[in-house]
């Protein structure tokens, strides 16, 4: 059972990819802000404290007392009377002997004061005098206090001082600053908002381009193309994929309408193919059925129609069932298979059916050998003026048995003689026997249907060890094809000749199968003009990888002479 989307996935499903994409953004800066201004202020506030800290421990050490009080003795008691009052800060003087607080002076800082100890001994203030001491207000506000033992001015007496300082003052600014932050913060993700919602909906009105397009396009329109096409941004690699993918499905659908025409004009072909050979059998049978057939003459006469109109409708049925195979893309038996013998024995089966046409097997791989370094061994020369003599294959041979009957007598052998020798390269290819013969007898019968029944065929072979490919060609002198037909040709169900009472031609199948053929066995098929005029089908196929054998190429071999019928 499908998992049904809750309200909150329905919901962003419903909204617009420009919406979400300036929503998103949006609340990415929004969030980043926040993240920025609360990770500031603690910083801020510490900053802001350690100032505060400074301050105090350079007041406590100040002399205080003479700046903000006038003093006087009256008896055994000091009186302290206050002539002005700090305006930042506080601070309580203690006796330095008795501990005792003697005085007091600050600011009200909004009606809060810090409580001052009633006592602080100089112990005390001796062992805090690098010590910031936490203080409560009156009304709760929380303060900072430094102690130290400050002497009078002229070398009065050293009195303990205890200065305190609200840290209201940096929570007022940061309060001040979290004000500031907050209402440029809305500045700028307003700003921002408006700023990303017009680049997105610039971006994405290329995006409406393509939409129009494939409305087009389902509409009909196939013609339609995208025109930003630039390699650097995301809509433009998108369009050009866009494009690429239109003209494939273009080309596929402009194949498939073909195939189809093809498809249509051959079964009318074939049905009026077919149709013909049935109806002339059916017509014999009937005339002897009504006893219209008399005698030996007219009988074998009848019997021999019908055979050759059976045997028409064999092949184009075979080869409709050819095709059929081919397409189930079996996996071929890959073998070795040598080029000549083939071509040899395509040349005899041409020579058995037309015997007045000249059919030359042609071996080009005896016309540009190439050459390989071969190491021959040499006997060493009993005098120094001669020179080292190469010795044949024969010769080695009877030094060795020379060798074995008396070995004191063999002499030292050098191989350091090193000539060139010519190595062919034989025309033997990986592929399936039965289909590569097929392919050639195929390519032999379309040249006799095409050309003059007094004009020669050729059959070229060759091999290219740079390439690594062996091929095998056939060259008539017929009519020749014409450069603008020579892609059509290997279609299935084509035929130069379109009109169904054609006097040449067979059912447009033969080259289709030969290039099915030539795929599935991973070569590839051409056609040229024939030098004087005429086709010349060359088909390729990979060479079979070579012997490591090295003493074929001490073997004397004679060349095979080209083979005229």
């Amino acid at each position: 059972m499908a998992h049904k989307p809750d309200a909150v996935t329905r919901w962003w499903q419903g909204i617009s990819l420009r919406a979400k994409v300036t929503g998103v953004t949006v609340g990415v800066l929004a969030l980043g802000l926040l993240v920025a201004g609360l990770g500031t202020a603690p910083f801020l506030r510490n900053s802001l404290i350690d100032n505060i800290n400074a301050q105090l421990t350079s007041l406590a050490s100040t002399d205080l007392v003479s700046r903000y009080f006038d003093v006087t003795a009256s008896g055994d008691e000091t009186v302290y009377t206050q002539t002005d009052t700090p305006r930042d800060f506080s601070f309580a003087i203690y006796d330095p002997v008795t501990g005792v607080l003697q005085a007091t002076a600050g600011s009200a800082n909004g009606g809060d004061t810090p409580l001052f100890p009633a006592s602080y001994s100089l112990q005390e203030a001796v062992a805090n005098q690098d010590v910031i001491i936490p203080l409560e207000g009156t009304k709760g506000t929380s303060f900072h206090a430094a102690v130290a033992n400050a002497q009078g001015s002229g070398g009065g007496a050293v009195r303990i001082q205890l200065v305190a300082m609200p840290l209201s003052a940096a929570d007022r600014i940061i309060s001040q600053y979290f004000g500031i932050y907050v209402t440029v913060a809305l500045v700028t993700i307003v700003i921002a908002a408006l700023l990303i919602r017009g680049l997105v909906t610039l971006t994405f009105r290329r995006l409406g381009q393509v939409e129009s397009t494939a409305m087009s396009i389902a509409a009909g329109n196939f013609s339609q193309r995208l025109t930003d096409l630039e390699p650097t941004t995301e809509v433009g690699r998108l369009n050009a994929a866009i494009n690429a993918m239109l003209d494939r499905a273009d080309h596929s659908l402009a194949q498939r309408d073909r195939t189809v025409r093809h498809m249509r004009r051959f079964i009318g072909d074939a049905s009026h193919e077919l149709r013909t050979p049935l109806v002339s059998v059916r017509g014999y049978a009937e005339l002897y059925r009504m006893g219209a057939i008399k005698g030996e003459e007219d009988t074998a006469r009848a019997m021999e129609r019908i055979e050759k109109e059976a045997i028409r409708m064999g092949v184009l049925v075979e080869d409709l069932l050819a095709l059929a195979r081919l397409d189930e893309e079996r996996e071929p038996e890959i073998t070795s298979i040598d080029l000549r013998p083939v071509a040899r024995d395509a040349a005899l089966d041409v020579q058995a059916a037309a015997p007045g046409r000249t059919v030359t097997v042609v071996d080009k791989t005896l016309e540009a050998p190439l050459t390989a370094p071969i190491t021959r061994p040499v006997l060493p020369s009993p005098a120094p003026s001669s020179t080292a003599r190469g010795l044949s294959r024969a010769s080695l041979a009877r030094l060795r048995r020379r060798a074995r009957n008396s070995a004191p007598e063999m002499p030292a052998i050098d191989f350091s003689e090193v000539e060139d020798v010519p190595v062919r390269t034989p025309p033997i290819v990986l592929g399936e026997e039965n289909k590569v013969r097929q392919v050639v007898a195929n390519l032999l019968g379309n040249a006799r249907r095409f050309s003059p029944d007094e004009s020669p065929i050729e059959i070229v072979v060759d091999a290219d060890r740079v390439r690594g490919t062996g091929s095998i060609a056939i060259v008539d002198h017929g009519e020749g094809i014409p450069p603008q037909i020579r892609d059509q040709i290997f279609e299935r169900f084509w035929r130069a000749d379109t009109s169904r009472a054609r006097e040449t031609g067979g059912s447009g199948l033969g080259l289709a199968i030969v290039a099915s053929i030539v795929k599935a066995l991973h070569g590839s098929v051409a056609v040229t003009e024939s030098p004087g005029g005429g086709a010349t089908f060359t088909v390729t196929f990979p060479l079979a990888p070579s012997r490591a054998t090295p003493e074929h190429l001490l073997e004397d071999t004679q060349p095979l002479e080209p083979l005229e019928l």
